[in-house]
């Protein structure tokens, strides 16, 4: 009997590791915002955060770029470095740098939102650029117009209205809370929407990336040591003071190591893992986890209130985003379908992913799909 018991559980284990993957990866992404929520409110210089982050990111990346990209040609010519440099400054420096700043301006489950708006933002932007066509007239393209009308929604209310606030237990603890800094809605709204434009600008960069160095472990690993530098030129001429640049042993040596190694390296592996077991939408399906993980830790953890509003403009937010993704599943099984079913020749082509919610962890992957040669 407790044979039979353990080879029940050891079965759906295997059966459920991709499931339970794509959890940690939330749950990892959840410390990852409440730590960084927590130190920027007590006074860390976002620059510096940013430099020693993305070094530790770049050591815990090399194993995997020495690895299993041994042997393979690396082409670093003068179009490669300038990429690199791009996809550094549009998807680390900049995105990561403004989102630091609205996360430390607004919450943590406040920021969480707005990355959920990356993927419609996106969107659009590719329609506008000619990128990708709406379909209005098809169900794949009404859900994701639905989706996207919801998600910008959802933003909206939850900027714009903020409702009754109630606190979840008690929060005597937030009246020892002695910030620095304190909260400004407006100019953290303001940051985070130019940090999902960051990343629209990140993921149409990727592309041209991927076409002349599609090497993801050495590009992650290039792209993280060039966002440091990058960061580093810019804080120096914000603020080149050593007590803003020191690091110590406490709160903020253990968030920098926690998201360059596990927030950065480990969700990379993770992920790349899952999309090669389930398809490329799979992972982002799991980005309302850590949006709902991070609102009611945050209020139980750090006595952070619950705004009606706030909650009003996740739960549309999360339900534009499965919208949004259920059109662009059915659209990807369509033209997989379509190709098939009329016998024309395929080649490989590579295509980018919109990474699992946080814009905190780099990620480039490359994925092999199929398109009419």
């Amino acid at each position: 009997m407790e044979a039979k018991t353990m080879k029940t559980v050891k079965e759906w284990f295997t059966s459920s590791q991709v499931v339970l993957s794509m959890i940690l990866v939330q749950v990892l992404m959840t410390g990852m915002q409440l730590l960084s929520r927590v130190i920027l409110v007590q006074g860390t210089f976002i620059a510096a955060l940013i430099v020693y982050r993305h070094l530790v990111a770049a050591l815990c990346v090399a194993p995997f770029a020495l690895y299993f990209e041994r042997g393979q040609p690396k082409k670093l010519n003068c179009e490669v470095w300038c990429w690199l440099f791009v996809n550094a400054l549009t998807g680390m420096t900049m995105a990561q740098g403004l989102f630091y700043y609205g996360l430390r301006d607004t919450s943590a489950a406040y920021s969480m939102s707005f990355l959920n708006l990356v993927p419609i933002i996106t969107f659009f932007t590719s329609i506008i650029l000619r990128m990708e066509k709406l379909k209005w007239q098809t169900w794949v393209g009404k859900a994701k117009s639905v989706g996207s009308i919801l998600c910008v929604g959802g933003a909206s209310l939850g900027s714009l209205y903020k409702g009754k606030e109630f606190f979840l237990g008690h929060h005597l603890h937030r009246t020892h809370q002695t910030a620095p800094h304190k909260t400004h809605m407006l100019h953290g709204t303001i940051f985070l929407v130019c940090s999902c434009f960051s990343y629209t600008a990140w993921f149409i960069a990727q592309v041209k990336l991927l076409k002349v160095f599609p090497l993801k472990y050495w590009g992650t690993m290039l792209a993280c040591i060039l966002a440091a530098i990058q960061a580093a030129a810019v804080g120096v001429c914000l603020d080149s003071s050593k007590a803003a640049w020191r690091l110590q042993w406490n709160l903020q040596l253990i968030t920098i190591v926690y998201s360059g190694a596990l927030a950065t390296a480990a969700t990379f592996c993770i992920i790349s893992w899952a999309i090669r077991m389930k398809g490329p939408t799979y992972p982002p399906m799991f980005n309302p986890l850590s949006l709902i993980f991070v609102a009611f830790s945050e209020a139980l953890i750090l006595g952070q209130p619950l705004g009606v509003g706030t909650l009003g403009g996740m739960v549309l937010i999360i339900m534009g985003l499965y919208f949004f993704l259920w059109g662009k599943n059915n659209e990807s099984h369509a033209e997989g379908t379509t190709m098939v079913a009329d016998g024309l020749t395929a080649t490989q082509s590579t295509s980018t992913v919109v990474p699992s919610a946080s814009p905190t962890h780099s990620v480039i992957l490359q994925i092999q799909k199929t398109q009419i040669s």
